[in-house]
C-alpha cells in the first residue's frame, strides 16, 4: 500500500508549517516545500515504518 499525503498552501511559510505538523504526527517528508507553476506551494510526506512492539505476536494472555 502506498500512502502519501500532501500539503497545499498559498505561501511557503504555510507549507512549511503544514509539513512540520505532519512530521510531528509521525510522517516523513519525501518532497520539501516547492513552488508549483499554478501559483501554490506543495509538500509531500509518507508514514514512517514502525517496528511491531515485542515479537509482533500481540499481547500475551494466560489461559
Amino acid at each position: 500500500m502506498a500512502i502519501r499525503v500532501s500539503v497545499q498552501a498559498a505561501t511557503e511559510d504555510e507549507c512549511v508549517e503544514g509539513l512540520a505538523q505532519l512530521v510531528d504526527a509521525g510522517f516523513q517528508p519525501v518532497m520539501m516545500p516547492r513552488y508549483m507553476t499554478d501559483g501554490r506551494w506543495m509538500a509531500r510526506a509518507v508514514p514512517t515504518a514502525k517496528a511491531p512492539a515485542g515479537d509482533g505476536r500481540g499481547p500475551v494472555t494466560s489461559g
